[in-house]
């Protein structure tokens, strides 16, 4: 993917197994939008459903050996059910390879899901537990 190009217009579908693998990298190349893979491990459904689509280009101007990422909003799927909201940056090159959502509805409805879904940073709080780890 050309980085030059305008922002992708497309909601990805990923699994948990590819969500940690891209918070994994995301904290590797530590990257600003991104959640503590632990928690991830601990919190996400096992064989959930998870969305990702772009909101806007980002870049690391003290790091120019890391590429533009795309700034992407993530609907998480937790193992109690529930949806939660959060940030990622993705390298185009892990972005492009992602599967998309099979139809125009099915895009449309999950993109009004994150409107009823609170932020990682709200649940933990609501919950008790430290957002330092975010």
């Amino acid at each position: 993917m050309d980085v030059d190009q305008p922002l992708p217009r497309e909601v990805k579908v990923i699994g948990s197994a590819a969500l940690f693998e891209l918070e994994e990298r995301a904290c590797d190349l530590s990257l600003n939008s991104r959640l503590d893979p632990a928690w991830v491990w601990a919190s996400v459904a096992p064989d959930g459903t998870h969305h990702l689509w772009p909101a806007r280009w980002n870049s690391l101007s003290r790091r120019p050996d890391v590429p533009r990422q795309l700034r992407g909003e993530l609907l998480i799927t937790l193992r109690t059910g529930d949806r939660v909201v959060s940030r990622l940056d993705v390298v185009p090159d892990d972005f492009t390879p992602l599967p998309r959502v099979t139809s125009r509805e099915e895009g449309m409805q999950v993109s009004r899901l994150p409107d009823r879904a609170p932020s990682v940073r709200d649940r933990l709080l609501r919950e008790g537990e430290s957002s330092d780890r975010l």
